[in-house]
């Protein structure tokens, strides 16, 4: 179609998400319909989200990173204009709070990335501690992000077979060690690192990360022109 995102995109089925969720969380579309979900790897900083800065400008006061995506995700949904898309992100919530996508269970499901939770752990150790879930990607490990689902409700593809996504994680005390240095030390980046990866992000990109999402601006150089633009 001449069109690239850099990043991956996993094949669904819109019933194989509903399928693993309560009622409050389903997609309101045709358990057959088509559906994407969207990763962005390390190089997309690079490639993608710097070029974006370079010569955009920005329109809204919200995350840069989250504005690239949207941006490059309209000019996909413009190529495909004979085609009904629903783009959801991954920051969008219902009025009530809720999110309108669970993203880590979109990729687990559509065999993009493993989802691991307390639940993959047979001896679990942690009594009554709240333990987070993690997805790991079995090329990138945790160098990755979930940033949306594409949804065409009138594609219908009843006999697409779901692929489930690669275990990479073999082992309990691995499980354990992941779950734990993500539940518990995420801002070391020790979790992303528990596969070996074929790429992971820049120092540039990981400074970009760490910084406070209110100074995010300032390090890119953008203040000013956030400023007028969001008069617009």
């Amino acid at each position: 179609m001449g069109y690239r995102i850099r990043g991956n995109m996993a094949l669904q089925k819109i019933g194989w998400y509903n399928a693993v969720l309560s009622p409050a969380f389903h997609l309101p579309y045709p358990e057959d319909s088509l559906a994407f979900v969207v990763l962005s790897i390390p190089s997309m900083f690079e490639k993608a989200f710097k070029p974006f800065i370079s010569q955009q400008q920005l329109q809204r006061i919200r995350d840069p990173i989250d504005e690239c995506i949207s941006y490059y995700l309209s000019q996909l949904k413009e190529s495909l204009k004979n085609e009904r898309m629903e783009i959801i992100h991954d920051y969008e919530l219902h009025p009530n709070k809720k999110p309108k996508l669970l993203a880590q269970t979109a990729a687990h499901v559509a065999g993009a990335a493993y989802y691991y939770q307390r639940k993959d752990v047979k001896n679990d150790p942690w009594g009554e501690k709240k333990i987070f879930g993690v997805c790991i990607h079995p090329q990138y490990g945790g160098w990755f992000a979930i940033r949306a689902a594409l949804i065409f409700p009138d594609v219908q593809v009843p006999f697409l077979q779901q692929i489930p996504p690669v275990d990479c994680v073999f082992s309990e005390e691995k499980r354990i060690q992941l779950l734990e240095s993500f539940t518990f030390h995420w801002q070391d980046w020790s979790y992303r690192d528990i596969v070996k990866v074929k790429e992971k992000y820049s120092e540039e990109q990981k400074t970009y990360f760490i910084t406070p999402p209110a100074e995010r601006l300032k390090l890119l150089g953008l203040e000013g022109e956030l400023r007028e633009s969001s008069h617009c």
